[in-house]
């Protein structure tokens, strides 16, 4: 599935595809620990500007997802990213992520707002039934925005992800189409 890609926008935020002099702010966030305690294990591999460089181009140049920078009102900023992935026409499914690195922007609704506008691209445009994600239990914020914006927990992954040495649970939550739409807006 080719995503369509334009500006989608609510009261705080827009959603715009990433430029390759985005990767400034990657190279920032994801060198900070906190902001990538939660995130893809991948990241916890990323180092050195070459191996981060290297995942942010593939990032831009990947065809079978939605990926799209999340910018602030205001001054335009970068200040994360978020998308679909694993699109599937046959399962009509996708998977979604996001990370706001920009650390100023956490606790003030973002996650929710952008989850939103993104579950309505994926329903919309991409006309998916499904869209589901995982999400470590520690997670406290993330777990509530993707409950505001319609996600249900369908199971566990017991001790999926280790952090800090230390094992917890993943949960898999998804919405369907048919609840995004009975949901008020």
């Amino acid at each position: 599935m080719q995503p369509s890609v334009g500006e989608y926008n609510n009261a705080m935020v827009t959603l715009a595809p990433l430029q390759r002099e985005h990767v400034a702010s990657f190279l920032q966030w994801l060198r900070d620990p906190e902001v990538i305690e939660y995130s893809l294990s991948q990241f916890q591999s990323l180092h050195t500007d070459e191996e981060i460089g290297a995942w942010f181009a593939a990032t831009l140049a990947e065809d079978r997802g939605l990926t799209l920078g999340i910018y602030t009102h205001e001054t335009n900023k970068l200040i994360g990213y978020a998308g679909l992935v694993d699109l599937s026409e046959t399962n009509q499914s996708g998977e979604y992520f996001i990370l706001i690195g920009d650390k100023a922007w956490w606790g003030k609704g973002v996650g929710t707002a952008v989850t939103k506008q993104v579950l309505a691209l994926g329903f919309t445009q991409h006309r998916l039934n499904r869209i589901m994600l995982t999400v470590s239990e520690p997670n406290t914020g993330g777990v509530k925005a993707y409950a505001n914006a319609g996600f249900a927990v369908e199971g566990r992954l017991r001790q999926a992800c280790c952090r800090r040495g230390l094992f917890h649970d993943k949960l898999v939550m998804a919405v369907l189409k048919e609840e995004w739409e009975s949901r008020p807006a």
